[in-house]
């Protein structure tokens, strides 16, 4: 694994994971639209003689079919992010996520290339389990909400990705992705705890949806790239299916608490009725935590940042960014 493509190398997640195999004396190829993607994310690593990006889209099989041809492995995270997109464009969340996946994994087919495929925690859709594990069965909800495209969408691509491993002996891995955060996460696609924190920071009331009783697991971007990094280099992850995320549950009223505690601020906390934040009937999932125990026992995988140091981490980055904010709420 010399060469590398990863699509939607310039998003979150995505530079994270080019600095990672950069570091690891890798080749990086990367192909991102730019659509959630920023330039900003990779502009530290435009110099690096072995980084090379391209913007494109996963749609355009060409493209695709071009770069897959000279790497030797694909990490595939491209994909529709954050629910606000996924209710305002649930056209394009489908095709990006559909038919791009269908593009990748056709010519990374054709050029014996072995794909890890990043999904998500969506999956398992209106499940109420206390936990959950990779072969639980998954409830998602009516077609006729577009809230569940997004998961319906990323279950296909599994669908796809297990099957191209079956039938065409694609090597292929795929990852259940929880709740990531980290340096340059934004809230502008409704990522929950950037979003409490340039409240907090700028002294703005901190919206929580619902009754604020949901609750979610958060996990260090480093713990995630720490993930992704390894996995390919073990035979008996292929045609696999993995969890990777935080284990410290917290609702939503509980996570603005702590961000304000941390952040030292006065917001207030508002509560808005998912009908006012995204549409009409919207559902949610109450509770997202993760059985980690696969990979754990695979990799010895297991999350190494504390949930508080997660969020103090997250401030101090934003307050970095934003520092005409520094204690203003405290007035």
């Amino acid at each position: 694994m010399e060469k590398v493509l990863i699509t939607g190398g310039a998003g979150f997640i995505g530079s994270h994971l080019c600095e990672a195999l950069l570091a690891t004396g890798r080749e990086v190829f990367v192909l991102d639209d730019l659509s959630t993607g920023s330039l900003a994310n990779i502009h530290h690593l435009q110099s690096h003689p072995h980084f090379h990006f391209v913007k494109g889209s996963i749609l355009n099989a060409d493209a695709v079919g071009e770069m897959v041809r000279a790497v030797d492995f694909i990490y595939h995270l491209a994909a529709a992010v954050g629910v606000d997109l996924v209710v305002r464009s649930p056209v394009k969340t489908i095709e990006s996520n559909v038919w791009g996946s269908e593009n990748v994994l056709a010519a990374a087919s054709d050029h014996g290339v072995g794909v890890l495929l990043t999904s998500t925690s969506e999956v398992y859709g209106k499940s109420n389990k206390a936990m959950f594990h990779e072969d639980d069965d998954l409830l998602i909800g009516p077609s006729t909400q577009g809230r569940w495209s997004y998961a319906c969408s990323k279950l296909l691509d599994e669908f796809m990705a297990i099957a191209y491993w079956r039938e065409k002996k694609l090597p292929v891995i795929i990852v259940r992705l929880f709740n990531t955060v980290g340096p340059r996460q934004t809230g502008r696609y409704g990522m929950v705890l950037p979003r409490f924190v340039e409240q907090a920071l700028h002294a703005e009331p901190l919206t929580i949806y619902g009754d604020g009783q949901q609750s979610r697991c958060f996990c260090h971007v480093n713990d995630v790239i720490r993930a992704l990094t390894e996995l390919p280099n073990q035979s008996r992850a292929v045609g696999q299916i993995y969890n990777v995320g935080g284990t410290e549950e917290i609702t939503m009223v509980e996570l603005a608490q702590r961000v304000k505690q941390f952040a030292e601020s006065r917001s207030e906390l508002r509560f808005v009725p998912y009908d006012q934040a995204y549409a009409k009937g919207f559902e949610d999932m109450r509770r997202r935590k993760p059985n980690t125990d696969k990979i754990r026992q695979l990799l010895g995988w297991q999350p190494t940042y504390a949930l508080n140091d997660i969020i103090r981490s997250t401030v101090k980055y934003h307050r970095g960014n934003h520092p005409q904010s520094g204690q203003r709420s405290i007035g």
